[in-house]
């Protein structure tokens, strides 16, 4: 590390810096999902709508425990000041995508987005790791809990502030300058550049030069890049596993086939190298081994919650975009809170072990009494039970980062940190698979259940169009009232002329008694036909407003009913995590940096 002693007010504004370094990659995680539909409105190609976020998701993850292990070898310090420059150099190039038009080797403006989102992942990657380990640098494991827990207060503030910064650059933004219209939503990539200007001058001027000990170590080339072929065809084959192909076709299997051989190559690898991408003894610690463990299930389950959450609020509740915002934002606050308690009371009492289980337990109860909303649940009802599953997600946020620094000895400080790190955000993609592919097969099935009228009335049901007409159940009601009325038309012009269009009425069981007995008794000739007609027309208007009412109903407690299933599958899986915790070893926070350590005996664990 540095040679010299770092003074406290190097620490502080390096601290401010990295703050403003982690909401930097935090907000960019969630500002961009609000701009996406005007986006794709102006930039046009709806096709690659999900490679803006794949792009972004395979490069900031993928390159997560590479900038760690450069950080281990070449210093936290430069290697964070490249990750800055990358990143906002790809906030920078998304802004500008399609505005010249299409452009030779990066074609129309949605490639060009695809493309720069991918440079902005690759900046991203440096954001969360390297602060973490910088904060290890920098404080003792005790004084750092503190820490650990403001940073999760700082993601939970991004996440509660995104979504709205986003919708209101997108709504408000747009303005001409020199006769250029800058459009609202390229403000969305645009605000990284003066946060990111801030934080950058603080990191170059301000943190001293955190250089490690051990220099003199190695790139594992060929461990580097059997890891990225490892990790992204399986991130790809999770990502578009029943999305864009099904979980059998051959692109998915082909995929997952490339991925478990590189994997395997990269074991061996990995175990014959002098100085590997990724020590394999890491795996030998229970700490390193269980705390990752139980982030990847609290990271699986965590996304099953944020992602699908807003469909419910949406579609059952019938809020609208910025009320569902609203909504979510007690769970935000709630992980601000709980984030901040657990990072003191680690430092308060030395210990981690504690304050994880009891934010877990807390989160486990918080995800039961999630599981029991219905339709009739009101927001500020859904607002509560958020705001307590934010409590217990809290110190899940900030500890087990801080279990795994403390366990592994300063000069692996940066693999572990990166190392958990991926862990985490391969978690949230497994989530994200898994819950996305449940929720599409258990809402197919439960429309299918309790709307029978649906799949009557077309031949597949299209679960796109089916939450298109939830969200919008009065545009549902006229297409419904518009079929009645032609499906009305159609009979009153050959009720006079074709016995067969009286026939079918007869056999039209859905029709009332009241109106075939009419039909039955008329006669073509006769002057009640037009009473015939009327009370025809009246009774298909009311069959059109009934079934709107059903159908609306219907579709409403099938997305509950599919929703509270994830809910109760992301139960089960922090009960597996709960019982990790239990398991997690409890070692007493040291009160010494890494810089001071000289010792790779393992510290004394107490159960």
């Amino acid at each position: 590390m540095s040679k010299h002693a770092v003074t406290d007010q190097e620490k502080r504004l390096t601290l401010l810096g990295l703050i403003l370094v982690f909401l930097l990659g935090a907000l960019d995680s969630t500002i961009v999902g609000t701009a996406m539909p005007r986006i794709i409105q102006e930039l046009r190609g709806f096709e690659l709508y999900a490679w803006v976020t794949t792009s972004y998701l395979l490069c900031s993850t993928v390159i997560v425990p590479i900038y760690g292990k450069l950080g281990d070898l070449y210093g936290r310090k430069s290697i964070l000041v490249i990750g800055i420059c990358i990143f906002l150099l790809g906030s920078m190039l998304c802004g500008l995508s399609g505005m010249f038009g299409t452009l030779p080797g990066l074609g129309s403006g949605m490639t060009q987005l695809v493309i720069f989102r991918a440079i902005q992942g690759l900046g991203s990657a440096a954001l969360f790791s390297l602060s973490f380990t910088i904060i290890a640098d920098l404080f003792t494991p005790r004084e750092r809990g503190k820490f650990m827990g403001l940073f999760g207060a700082t993601f939970g503030l991004a996440s509660a502030i995104g979504p709205l910064v986003g919708g209101f650059f997108t709504d408000h933004g747009t303005v001409t300058i020199a006769g250029w219209e800058i459009a609202g939503w390229r403000w969305v990539f645009y605000v990284n550049l003066p946060l990111g200007l801030c934080s950058l001058l603080l990191i170059v001027f301000e943190m001293p030069a955190l250089r490690p000990d051990n220099l003199g170590g190695r790139i594992d080339y060929l461990g580097t890049f059997l890891f990225i072929a490892a990790t992204v065809p399986l991130l790809l084959a999770m990502t578009w596993g029943g999305q864009s192909y099904a979980w059998d076709s051959p692109q998915i299997i082909g995929l997952a086939a490339t991925g478990v051989i590189s994997l395997g190559l990269f074991i061996m690898v990995e175990r014959s190298v002098r100085d590997p991408l990724l020590p394999l003894d890491l795996f030998g610690n229970r700490v390193f081994l269980i705390a990752n463990l139980a982030g990847f299930l609290t990271g699986l389950s965590f996304i099953g919650v944020i992602m699908f959450m807003p469909l419910f609020t949406q579609v059952v509740l019938g809020q609208n975009a910025t009320q569902s915002g609203w909504t979510q934002m007690p769970m935000m606050l709630g992980l601000l809170i709980g984030s901040i308690i657990a990072g003191r009371l680690a430092t308060k009492t030395g210990r981690y072990k504690p304050t994880i289980v009891g934010g877990t337990v807390v989160l486990l109860g918080a995800l039961l009494w999630l599981a029991a909303i219905t339709t009739k649940t009101v927001p500020i009802d859904l607002g509560m039970r958020l705001f307590v599953v934010g409590i217990g997600l809290g110190p899940s946020q900030s500890l087990f980062n801080l279990a795994v620094q403390n366990a592994v000895p300063g000069s692996q400080l940066g693999i572990a940190t990166g190392a958990s790190q991926f862990f985490r955000q391969m978690g949230s993609v497994v989530g994200l698979a898994l819950f996305g592919a449940l929720l599409t097969h258990i809402l197919a099935s439960e429309l299918s259940t309790r709307v029978p009228e649906l799949a009557a009335m077309t031949a597949r049901i299209d679960l796109s169009q089916v939450q298109s007409q939830a969200l919008d159940p009065h545009r549902m009601q006229r297409e419904l009232v518009a079929r009645a009325d032609a499906q009305y038309q159609q009979l009153a012009r050959t009720y006079q002329d074709h016995t067969s269009a009286r026939r079918d009425i007869l056999a039209d069981t859905t029709i009332s008694r009241t109106v075939r007995d009419l039909v039955r008794d008329d006669t073509p000739a006769d002057a009640s036909s037009s009473q015939v007609l009327a009370a025809l027309q009246h009774d298909l208007s009311g069959q059109a407003a009934a079934l709107g009412t059903r159908l609306e109903i219907g579709m409403k407690e099938s997305f509950a009913s599919s929703i509270t299933y994830l809910v109760w599958l992301g139960f089960w899986i922090i009960a597996a995590s709960l019982v990790l915790t239990f398991l997690l070893p409890s070692i007493a926070l040291r009160d010494t940096v890494p810089a001071a350590e000289r010792s790779d005996e393992p510290a004394v664990e107490h159960n």
